[in-house]
């Protein structure tokens, strides 16, 4: 096995990589996050915004690293299984390793989620043997890197205070250039701890000091959401690429397979070559739909349906209906209105000054308001139109299933 070898990176510094990482990073498997971008299409906004997957994973590692020597200073001795930490640091590692090309827009367009496409990296191939080498269990490895897992250490793998957010969020803001992903990471990582579970064993939590770091990592989120993944330009690139795919798929173009396992410059080139659409060279050469409607979530009824962003069948159908009331052609116009609602939630428990463990008082509906803050509903069109502000605020607010009906009896949505 190699020995350690020292990375430098722009945002930590020097990563250290032991020889167990260095086999892991060394396989085909995670070589290829190197060729898929962290922000998708961001980087139509962002010029700097090229970084990679790869980079990710390694400033994940370097956090994890670090989380696990606050915990051991923190605990009594031998209350963290060496086991236990290796799986974690090396999930937290992989966890990427299932990313499509172009950031989250396929899990969007209703691909299976990248942490479902771990199972095949992690089974079979290079990577598998390198972990049956180093005795890691590749079950519990999934059970982290999926969030199925109960260990103590699954919450920095993925949940409110992960090491995933600390370093993209961190990483995201450096290579924007923005001033708005600001996270106290020294102390967030210095105030972790293992405290007793109600039902018995351990639980991550946070030492009440901790409390200010942790309001910084939300209002980090809220900002970055609000102005760089959320960003007009940066969605608008992101609906029409969805549009591109699903319907390359559609055709019989390219298989989901296909997808899972390309970069971004490979499947740009595939759909470059195979697309009917003319959407792939429109965002090769930065001809974006323009936004026709752009409405704060707060115009709308806190209790818009949700099938906008999570139903993309139903979501095409409409599109293309709209398109038609419009006076658009299909593949002309896009309805967008993103949630992240997950990534938002606030679930890690405080520990007081007397010891006790209680759930934060008022920060996780600070951060359900500021997640509906950064949301906007739009709609955005590659020719102009005119679409009714009031009408689409009102489709959107409808069930599915009477969107459905209307569809099915041809009834006009904007109405």
């Amino acid at each position: 096995m190699k020995p350690l070898e020292v990375v430098r990176d722009p945002l930590w510094g020097d990563i250290r990589l032991d020889a167990r990482a260095l086999a892991v990073i060394d396989t085909p498997a995670v070589q290829r996050l190197r060729y898929v971008r962290q922000l998708g299409h961001a980087f139509l906004v962002y010029p700097g915004a090229t970084h990679t997957r790869f980079e990710h994973a390694l400033g994940a590692y370097h956090l994890a690293c670090r989380a696990l020597r606050q915990l051991e200073d923190a605990t009594e001795r031998g209350a963290l299984d060496p086991g236990e930490c290796l799986a974690f640091r090396l999930a937290v590692l992989l966890h990427d390793i299932g990313h499509y090309p172009f950031s989250h827009a396929l899990e969007e367009a209703g691909l299976p989620n990248h942490e479902t496409l771990a199972a095949r990296h992690l089974a079979s191939g290079e990577l598998a043997e390198v972990l049956a080498e180093a005795g890691v269990s590749v079950p519990d490895l999934l059970g982290l890197i999926q969030g199925r897992s109960r260990a103590p250490l699954a919450h920095l793998v993925s949940g409110a205070v992960d090491v995933d957010k600390l370093d993209y969020l961190s990483r995201d803001a450096l290579r924007c250039g923005v001033p708005y992903g600001v996270i106290d990471v020294d102390r967030l990582l210095a105030s972790l701890t293992l405290a007793g579970a109600p039902g018995g064993g351990r639980i991550l939590a946070l030492h009440q000091n901790g409390v200010p770091a942790l309001e910084s990592l939300v209002f980090a989120k809220y900002q970055m959401y609000r102005s760089v993944y959320w960003h007009h330009a940066a969605r608008s690139a992101t609906t029409m690429f969805k549009r591109l795919v699903r319907q390359a798929i559609a055709g019989a173009l390219l298989t989901v397979e296909d997808v899972a396992l390309a970069t971004d410059d490979t499947l740009i080139h595939d759909l470059m070559q195979r697309d009917t659409t003319g959407l792939a060279h429109a965002l090769r050469n930065r001809r974006l739909a323009k936004r026709a409607l752009d409405l704060p979530a707060g115009e709308l009824p806190a209790d818009a349906a949700d099938w906008v962003a999570r139903d993309p069948v139903l979501l095409e159908r409409v599109e293309d209906r709209l398109a038609r009331e419009v006076g658009l052609q299909p593949n002309e116009l896009f309805l967008d209105f993103p949630e992240k609602r997950e990534t938002f939630t606030l679930d890690l428990p405080l520990v007081q000054r007397d010891g006790r463990v209680v759930d934060h008082p008022g920060l996780p509906s600070v951060a359900a308001d500021l997640m509906r803050t950064a949301r906007r509903l739009r709609v955005f069109v590659m020719r102009p139109a005119s679409v009714p502000a009031q009408a689409v605020a009102t489709l959107v607010a409808l069930p599915a299933e009477e969107v459905v009906e209307r569809l099915a009896a041809e009834r006009a949505l904007l109405r």
